[in-house]
């Protein structure tokens, strides 16, 4: 006796799914066409194998591999852009020293525009102090009383701090007295700095400008003030570090540059800064197309509206990303994020040939900027 074939027509949920017209038919062949390619550990021996392969799968893995496409991009471009890196949050707290030293080093970037507490806890270090593993759940009234300061899960010596602030106060006094940008007093500390390790004296090594644009809101402020309470007690002229001149300084930059691009590690001052100085860049008459190449490593959410978060679409509005740009944004936190792609870079050469951005300044001026081949 012959099996009776079922109807296949009206089973189950076929009968939920009617067919599609050729139109729909084609758009949905066309969304369907690339499957999920999951992450193979045993064929992946580097990190930049395991950043490509991150493009392939889903959520921040897929975004975090977009980032590091941008990277391929950004360095292999002939126009060279140069690239501004935006730092902010508790880098050198957590461990991230020697992951910008390198960025600066193998020629990754160009520009770094940083808030004070990252620069000031690299100068601590280079003075000889050190950044401590401890704990969230401490006792914080405890360490009060140890004068040891909490950065989450790690431990700073307040000791050591206050001395680092009280020195640097100390070499604003051997400046000759007038207005200076951040970029300027900071390459006056550099020189006084003996620590290959150091990210300030690594800027100052390979002619990397730094700026400190909310110089004031950190430790190096609390020695500048310092500073400044003498000059106001003795009824003497001392040095003054002027914000707006780091923005005319950072908008030469871009103005004289034939293309741009912004690495941003968190958020905050910092991020604004370099996309503001686009806008500012009609000061030089220059029409700069906005930044060719950006990303973003960050956990700020981005429904508050805060800047920090704000996607680098929002920032095409402004004129500040360019409209076709290459960009991506991680929703990664730095300290995973950025050793990561930073490794995965260097694995892969990607900056072996760029040469080194060589800028000529006269005081606030930018008189030339150039590049040369590395040593």
């Amino acid at each position: 006796m012959s099996e009776k074939k079922t109807d296949q027509t009206n089973v189950g949920f076929a009968f939920v799914y009617p067919d599609l017209d050729p139109a729909d038919l084609q758009k949905k062949r066309a969304l369907l066409e690339r499957p999920i390619e999951p992450l193979v550990p045993s064929e992946t021996s580097t990190v930049a194998q395991l950043l490509k392969s991150m493009q392939g799968m889903s959520i921040q893995a897929r975004n975090l591999g977009r980032c590091y496409e941008v990277l391929e991009g950004l360095y292999a471009d002939p126009d060279r852009p140069t690239v501004f890196l935006g730092l902010a949050g508790p880098l050198v707290a957590g461990g991230l020293r020697q992951v910008i030293r390198e960025m600066i080093e193998h020629r990754l970037v160009d520009v770094v525009v940083s808030t004070g507490a990252i620069l000031y806890q690299d100068i601590y270090q280079a003075r000889g102090f050190q950044h401590f593993r401890g704990s969230p759940d401490a006792d914080d009234g405890a360490l009060r009383d140890l004068w040891i300061d909490r950065i989450y899960d790690t431990y700073v010596d307040e000791q050591g701090f206050g001395k680092t602030d009280t020195w640097l106060g100390l070499l604003a006094d051997d400046m000759e007295p007038g207005v200076y940008s951040s970029r300027q007093y900071l390459d006056h500390v550099a020189d006084q700095l003996d620590d290959e390790k150091s990210i300030v004296q690594t800027c100052r090594k390979y002619g990397v400008p730094m700026f400190a644009p909310a110089l004031n809101d950190s430790s190096i402020g609390i020695g500048l003030t310092e500073h400044h309470h003498r000059c106001v007690k003795f009824g003497r002229k001392g040095v003054h570090i002027d914000s707006i001149q780091d923005n005319y300084e950072l908008t030469q930059l871009v103005a004289q540059s034939p293309a741009t691009s912004a690495l941003y590690i968190a958020g905050g001052v910092p991020k604004n800064y370099i996309n503001d100085s686009v806008v500012m860049s009609y000061i030089f008459d220059s029409n700069p197309e906005g930044h060719r190449y950006a990303l973003q490593v960050t956990t700020a959410v981005v429904n508050d509206g805060g800047l920090s978060s704000s996607t680098l679409d929002e920032a095409k509005s402004w004129g500040k990303i360019k409209k076709n740009a290459k960009r991506a944004m991680a929703w990664v936190e730095p300290t995973v994020a950025l050793p990561l792609l930073v490794t995965g870079a260097l694995q892969d050469q990607l900056t072996r040939d760029r040469s080194r951005i060589d800028l000529t300044w006269s005081g606030e001026i930018l008189e030339k900027l150039s590049h040369k081949q590395p040593s």
